[in-house]
C-alpha cells in the first residue's frame, strides 16, 4: 500500500478537519454520525472522505481504519 511507504507523511498531508474525519472514520462512525458530531453536513463528509482516500492512495474507509491503527498513527488509547 502506498500509504505505508510514506510514513506518516500522507496523514500530514490532511486538513486539520480532514484528521478530524479521518480519526472517525477509524472509531467505526458512519458519515451521518460524523456530520453530527462535526456539525456538517453528510455531503461534506463525502467530500473530505474522498479526499481522504486520495492523499494516502487508500481504496476504502478499511484501508483507512487498518492505516489509522498502525501504531505510529494512532496508538492505542489515543
Amino acid at each position: 500500500m502506498a500509504a505505508r511507504r510514506g510514513g506518516r507523511r500522507p496523514v500530514r498531508q490532511l486538513t486539520a478537519r480532514e484528521r478530524d474525519v479521518f480519526r472517525l472514520i477509524a472509531t467505526g462512525l458512519t458519515n451521518a454520525e460524523i456530520a453530527q458530531r462535526l456539525h456538517l453536513t453528510e455531503a461534506t463528509v463525502k467530500t473530505h472522505i474522498t479526499r481522504i482516500l486520495a492523499k494516502p492512495q487508500l481504496r476504502d474507509r478499511v484501508q483507512v481504519v487498518i492505516f489509522a491503527y498502525e501504531p505510529q498513527l494512532c496508538p492505542r488509547g489515543a
